[in-house]
């Protein structure tokens, strides 16, 4: 009898950028480790002034690392490109980087590839007056090189691809999704991080998160400093390094809070801190997403959103949304409300971004755009 050989699963090149322990490259990762790897793998293609690349989990997952010049670099970075993905004939690759997604997409474009997806997981805010002058140069052009589309929200998808373009079906909207089971609320751990901290008494709030212009951890660092006068109680967890880091030090020394303020870094076991934290703050000046409001509600905890995050990220009765243009005067009265009525969340309904279920609907789509891809 004869026994037919099993197909080798599709590669797919993944343009993560810079790989920093943040958002989006958590994102990947954590797709990755819950997508059938028999029929799909991951190849990643990641800048070379990263500072976090899981080199020994890709390679034992089966997929590969390669790097290239910073993409500042623009030709050296295209050179670097246009050889990997022509020795390696790629049939789809898979750009996170947003704007700049035009250099990868572009040089795949030239190199052959086939299907080219762009996927969006950011917007813009003012303040960032180098990045947005970037970003807006590009944008026009980022529906050139791409014959497919994704984003994590639908604000994610117009702010890239325009609001015309989302309201097509050219879009595709992947949730980003969480281990579920991971993030749920646990007594004993919560006991036990809260010993290791120091914290047994402290009514915690929390903020994990990149330590960066958009993710605004000096405006918490206000709201600490404000709420501190009327419950002196109150200890801010920061998890997430990040250029701002030496800043928001400096800032808490100058309004003498330092003593409250736990700079954590980056942990691989986040999971662990949301027990920890009594409400979580998540106060961005703009956002494609959001996940690890996700994440917090699934603890149960209240979360308190800047009206800059995407109404999707809000599942709950106990989040809110309040706005980072009034002062963190409404913060502070909102976190004291929470803090007089304790209690977590138990009902919340996760599915649609519960990793299982977002691997799944990820897979399909590879192989509905293959199939696709076939048939033309």
């Amino acid at each position: 009898m004869k026994i037919e050989k099993k197909a080798p699963p599709i590669r797919i090149a993944h343009v993560l950028g810079k790989m920093h322990g943040g958002g989006v490259e958590a994102m990947v990762m954590n797709y990755y480790r819950h997508i059938d790897r028999s029929r799909i793998q991951f190849d990643f293609i990641v800048d070379e002034d990263s500072s976090i690349v899981p080199y020994d989990e890709i390679t034992a997952l089966g997929g590969r690392v390669f790097i290239v010049p910073a993409y500042q670099q623009v030709i050296q970075y295209r050179q670097a490109l246009m050889t990997i993905l022509k020795e390696n004939h790629y049939g789809i690759i898979h750009s996170h980087i947003n704007a700049l997604s035009v250099f990868p997409l572009s040089t795949a474009k030239r190199a052959g590839v086939p299907i080219r997806i762009a996927h969006s997981h950011s917007t813009a805010a003012p303040g960032e007056t180098v990045k947005n002058i970037i970003k807006n140069i590009l944008r026009p052009l980022s529906k050139t090189y791409p014959t497919h589309f994704c984003s994590c929200s639908r604000g994610s998808g117009e702010w890239l691809f325009g609001k015309k373009f989302v309201t097509t079906d050219r879009l595709t909207i992947i949730n980003n999704g969480i281990e579920v089971e991971k993030f749920m609320f646990d007594e004993k751990e919560r006991a036990k991080i809260r010993r290791e901290l120091g914290i047994t008494d402290k009514y915690v709030i929390g903020h994990t998160g990149r330590l960066s212009f958009q993710k605004n951890q000096e405006f918490l660092i206000s709201l600490i400093h404000e709420l501190s006068k009327k419950e002196p109680d109150v200890v801010l967890l920061l998890l997430g390094n990040g250029q701002e880091r030496e800043k928001l030090i400096r800032q808490a020394q100058r309004l003498d809070i330092r003593d409250k303020i736990h700079f954590l870094g980056n942990k691989s076991d986040v999971n662990r801190y949301y027990n920890a934290m009594d409400i979580f703050a998540f106060p961005s000046r703009y956002e494609g997403f959001g996940i690890s409001a996700i994440e917090a509600q699934v603890s149960g905890m209240p979360v308190i959103l800047s009206d800059n995050v995407p109404q999707e990220a809000c599942l709950t009765g106990k989040c809110k949304f309040l706005s980072i243009d009034q002062g963190v005067k409404p913060w502070v009265e909102t976190v004291t409300q929470y803090k007089r009525d304790p209690g977590r969340e138990s009902n919340i309904d996760i599915f649609d971004y519960n990793i299982e279920h977002t691997a799944e609907k990820l897979e399909a789509y590879y192989f509905e755009i293959i199939h696709e891809s076939v048939r033309a």
